[in-house]
Formats: C-alpha cells, sequence, structure tokens
C-alpha cells in the first residue's frame, strides 16, 4: 500500500470576483495531479517559482480545499469535513522558522498544541513525548521556556522539525526546509532529516528549488511546470538524462563551481501568463523543439523506459 495517493489533484483560483461584472477569471494553480509516494520514500519537487509547488504542498496538508481530485494517506480517503485527520496523519515544515513560530507562546505551548487537539493527550505524557522529541532533534529542554526570538535560524527550523513530529505522523511535507538557512546550518539540518526519517519511519515530500539538495535528498523527483507535473523519474537519472525539454533547462541554469554562468538555449525567459494561458503545451512558448503540435495538443504524461515519465510530444533521447 503505498503512503500517500494523489489522484487528479487540481486548484483554481477565482480572480477579480465582482457582484455584477464579467465572471471572475479562473487561475489554475495546480493542474490535474497524479503521483504516488512509496513508505520511506522522499520524493523532491522541484520547479520555477509560480509553478504550484508550494499551493501543492498546503492541499496536502488540509491548508487549501482542492477544488477537484482525492488524497489519500495509507488507502485512507481524506477531506476537508475532519482537519484533525490530516494533523494526525501528515505534517508541514515551513519554509520560513522563524516566522511559522507563535512569537507570543514559550516553545512549550507550541510543541504541546498539537499533542492537545490532536491526541488529547494528558500533561505527563505530553511532557514525556516533548522531551523524547527535543532529544530527537538535538535541542535542549531548557529551551521549552523560551520564546521563538530567542533562537537561531538553525535553531528555530529543528523546533519547527520538532513540531510537526509531535503529532506522529506517518508523512511529513518539507517545504524549502533549508533555503533560509545559511549553508553552514543547512547539512546540519538535512542530515538530522535523514536520521529522523530512519528512526521514526517516515515519509517525506521535499519541496525545493535547489536542485542539488534535491537531487541528494531524494529518491524520486517531480518536475513542476505552469501548475502541471512534466516528468518523473529517479533522482540520480532525472537530471543527468532529462526527457523534457523544461527538465534540461533547469539542470543546466543551476550554477556548478567551475561552470561559466550561461543562459541554456530557450525561446523566452517568462511563465506563461496565468488569466491568458496558452493552448497545448505550456512550455512550448520556451521550448526549442516545440512544434505546432505542441501549440495546440496538451502532452500526456507518457512512459520513457527506466521508471521515467515526461508529457512531451518531443522528447530528449536517453
Amino acid at each position: 500500500m503505498s503512503a500517500l495517493k494523489v489522484t487528479n489533484l487540481s486548484k483554481t483560483f477565482l480572480q477579480g470576483k465582482s457582484l455584477f461584472g464579467p465572471p471572475p477569471a479562473k487561475v489554475h494553480a495546480v493542474r490535474p495531479t497524479n503521483f504516488i509516494v512509496e513508505p520511506g520514500e522522499t520524493l523532491g519537487v522541484v520547479g520555477e517559482s509560480g509553478c504550484g509547488k508550494s499551493t501543492l504542498a498546503r492541499m496536502l496538508v488540509g491548508l487549501l480545499e482542492p477544488t477537484e481530485g482525492k488524497i489519500e494517506i495509507e488507502g485512507q480517503a481524506l477531506n476537508n469535513a475532519d482537519p484533525a485527520e490530516f494533523g494526525k496523519l501528515i505534517q508541514y515544515v515551513f519554509q520560513d522558522p522563524n516566522s511559522s513560530l507563535n512569537p507570543r507562546k514559550t516553545i512549550r505551548q507550541v510543541m504541546e498544541a498539537p499533542l492537545k487537539r490532536l491526541h488529547k493527550m494528558p500533561k505527563k505524557e505530553r511532557d514525556d513525548r516533548i522531551a523524547e522529541i527535543f532529544a530527537s532533534v538535538n535541542l535542549r529542554e531548557e529551551f521549552l521556556d523560551r520564546y521563538p526570538h530567542e533562537f537561531s535560524g538553525g535553531q528555530a527550523q529543528r523546533i519547527g522539525i520538532a513540531r510537526a513530529l509531535a503529532a506522529n505522523p506517518r508523512i511529513i511535507i518539507l517545504d524549502e526546509p533549508v533555503s533560509a538557512l545559511d549553508v553552514s546550518v543547512q547539512a546540519q539540518v538535512l542530515n538530522l532529516l535523514n536520521d529522523l526519517k530512519r528512526q521514526f519511519g517516515l515519509t517525506y515530500l521535499f519541496i525545493t528549488h535547489d536542485l542539488a539538495v534535491v537531487e541528494a535528498v531524494s529518491d524520486r523527483i517531480v518536475v513542476l511546470y505552469f501548475g502541471a507535473v512534466v516528468e518523473i523519474g529517479k533522482a540520480e537519472s532525472i537530471f543527468t538524462t532529462p526527457r523534457h525539454p523544461y527538465t534540461k533547462l533547469l539542470a543546466e541554469s543551476a550554477p556548478v563551481v567551475g561552470r561559466p554562468l550561461t543562459a541554456p538555449e530557450q525561446k523566452g525567459a517568462e511563465l506563461p501568463d496565468p488569466l491568458n494561458p496558452p493552448s497545448g503545451c505550456a512550455f512550448a512558448g520556451r521550448c526549442p523543439r516545440a512544434t505546432d503540435l505542441c501549440r495546440t495538443d496538451v502532452p500526456d504524461l507518457n512512459n520513457m523506459g527506466e521508471d521515467q515519465l515526461a508529457a512531451c510530444h518531443h522528447p530528449l533521447e536517453e
């Protein structure tokens, strides 16, 4: 049984609501999306800013209600009718650790919230659970009576991870968990996440724009463009042998030590207008391989071999 299964999940926002004017425009932040995450797997999700990564993550944890589609965790279909069911099974670690913690509450109060509201745990059990979690993220118990502003970014992120673990979830969504941290701290947090995954038997969705990080921590990677999945594959091969031109563009855009900073080949540098989306493939306007077929027909995700899928009419050679 899969840890997480997403079926035709989509999110559409209405832009410019009016009582008597023209009907509001629709912005498709996430187009119908399908993927499966296996137990104990780390699935990386990458793409440019505005491609729908965070919207997808917020739907998975119940912070946004999907327009259509279904979310299943270990075969159990979830919906927003009972948000507590989300919290017991799946938790979220935010990008900015400091702003995600309530500045008016002590760390103990922050940690107690999921134990009280989700698990109705009495005080003695709460104290024992918090002590166990704090030890697992290498934080001292004396920190529990301090406030969020008293901690560095790395410490605050450990507290955010500890808060997610307190709910005893099966899956954790990591939304750019190290992008706000110093480079020297990033490795420490990534190593901690790897240790916690083994210790607690967790499954991760790791959302980031840092290709080096996602390739290092992921088992498989999903590439998003303009709200749609354009490629899925194993982490060790998806950037070395990309089949979709957009994946190749991402790989060539990432800075590498010793390689000159040159712009990769593409027709344009901007995402399409979400209020006036193009017909056919959304990447056609930037793709050097685009043909008339690409501008009229939306490509399906097709098997490219070696557990790699790509949504492209003219995929790159292996």
